[in-house]
């Protein structure tokens, strides 16, 4: 129970950062204007002819790519250029409570903003006769997508006091698990030569890191279980890491 409360109680405090600066609404607008530009403009939204939120969902990585690092870089980066960090460790809680809390917040905040997207699924649904079970699925398999890059970066955020160089960083991170299954990756990956191991193997193996099939499987209608544990296991290993990180600078 101590746990629960203090993780709770870094949440909500985290979330009360949130909106007590124009932080979470200038992110709210991007976010929004963004997907709608996206969908509309780029994505011939009405040019398909049938109630569906393909064209919405298929720029969910890419904008997640440059959103999710933005408001994920200040969590220990902040923390760490303030000195706060070290008030924190002093305090009668345990790391883990605070990488928690702090994640949670986040992914609070990144519902909320997919929530704002309402409009889509009342726009098909007055368009046509959608199937609402694929929406839901494209929504669950979009923000596990939002999660995996958050935990991302709660890692570089740790790792370094400066935002621009985390949010570097995450970027970096981030879009090479988007850019692992396409096909320059996977041609380069066919041409290297490795005796012990069959190519075909290596190019499934190199293509398995990737972001994009797995949040494609839920955006087709289908939770597969070995995409939702991809997603799970990026996040726990990205916090594990967090932790870790934390924990060396507590030791210095």
């Amino acid at each position: 129970m101590t746990a629960v409360r203090n993780i709770r109680a870094v949440t909500a405090k985290e979330l009360y950062c949130y909106f007590a600066s124009p932080v979470a609404y200038v992110f709210f607008i991007i976010f929004l204007m963004l997907m709608g530009f996206f969908t509309f403009m780029w994505g011939n939204f009405f040019e398909q002819g049938e109630a569906t939120l393909s064209s919405f969902f298929i720029w969910h990585p890419w904008l997640y790519l440059f959103l999710v690092p933005a408001m994920a870089m200040r969590l220990w980066s902040e923390e760490q250029q303030t000195g706060t960090i070290e008030l924190l460790f002093t305090l009668p809680i345990k790391p883990w409570h605070a990488i928690a809390g702090k994640y949670v917040a986040g992914c609070i905040f990144l519902g909320l903003a997919l929530a704002l997207t309402f409009p889509m699924v009342i726009s098909i649904n007055i368009l046509g006769n959608p199937d609402n079970g694929i929406v839901m699925t494209g929504y669950f398999g979009s923000f596990l997508t939002a999660a995996a890059f958050l935990a991302i970066g709660c890692l570089t955020s740790a790792l370094t006091r400066n935002q621009v160089i985390s949010f570097v960083i995450a970027v970096v991170i981030c879009l090479m698990a988007i850019l692992c299954g396409f096909p320059p990756v996977t041609d380069a990956v066919l041409d290297l030569e490795v005796a012990w191991i069959p190519i075909n193997t290596l190019v499934d193996f190199v293509a398995s890191f990737s972001v994009v099939p797995h949040f494609q499987t839920m955006q087709r209608g289908v939770v597969d279980v070995r995409d939702v544990l991809y997603f799970l296991s990026v996040i726990v290993f990205s916090l594990f890491a967090t932790a870790i990180v934390l924990r060396s600078k507590r030791s210095i």
